[in-house]
């Protein structure tokens, strides 16, 4: 990921629950930051960084994901106090997306998505572990008549107090029953070896090694980042091993 400096505050985008914000950063381009401060902490960010390369990886249009350091003297040019308070609890490094100027919300009644990228994304959303792709919030855009995945900090949802057992990994996702593209996703199965083939090898490892030690801030359980970054390795890879649980449930969701 490549690491830019925020040089200014844009607007918010009030409809996110961590309240993310268009910035400016200093290679003139405009970005969605993610605040380290807001909601779930740096742990919603490691879910971003880790599903967002992820999903790189297996070649699905994600916009391109940075590391962004945030000064907290942005503060002082913001009226509102909750901005003001949010930027100064975000000091230091957090994370951005590309800003997609002009896209519009995914609309399930609209539009009519291709049957392999929608099994392709349910496939990753299982995966991920992601609770947050549903009719009510679907958390895509569509921009140049393309789809993008956006927000993922729902994702990797075992992670909250997690002590770095892996022994869960094989679970089934029940949630994929409420996963807004599972109506169109009838090559689930097709699909599956195509998808797990990409993440063979270092993948899973190269994705993880991308995020910062700041952001990994686990309980006594972890040794030190390095041993946390271990644990998010092994825990997928397991996954990824034992995966016909989260596809046969998928199959069985959407029948």
């Amino acid at each position: 990921m490549r690491r830019l400096s925020a040089t200014r505050y844009v607007t918010p985008l009030r409809e996110g629950g961590s309240m993310p914000a268009v910035v400016e950063a200093d290679d003139q381009g405009l970005y969605v930051l993610k605040f380290r401060g807001a909601g779930q902490g740096p742990k919603a960010l490691v879910a971003e960084a880790i599903a967002g390369g992820l999903a790189r990886a297996l070649d699905l249009p994600v916009p391109e994901i940075v590391l962004m350091d945030l000064d907290a003297e942005l503060a002082r040019t913001e009226g509102d106090p909750e901005i003001q308070d949010l930027i100064r609890a975000s000091a230091g490094l957090n994370l951005a997306m590309d800003y997609l100027p002009g896209a519009v919300n995914f609309d399930p009644v609209a539009e009519q998505p291709d049957p392999e990228l929608a099994s392709r994304i349910v496939w990753f959303d299982a995966f991920t572990s992601n609770v947050d792709r549903t009719a009510r919030n679907p958390n895509m855009l569509v921009w140049h008549r393309r789809l993008y995945l956006i927000d993922h900090g729902a994702a990797l949802y075992f992670h909250h107090g997690w002590d770095g057992d892996t022994s869960q990994a094989s679970r089934p996702f029940a949630l994929v029953r409420d996963h807004v593209l599972l109506r169109w996703a009838t090559r689930l199965a097709e699909i599956d070896a195509s998808m797990a083939q990409r993440l063979q090898g270092d993948a899973i490892a190269d994705v993880v090694a991308q995020v910062p030690d700041d952001w990994l801030q686990g309980p006594d359980a972890f040794a030190d980042p390095a041993a946390q970054r271990a644990a998010y390795v092994d825990y997928l890879t397991r996954r990824l091993a034992q995966r016909e649980g989260f596809v046969q449930e998928a199959i069985r969701a959407r029948a």
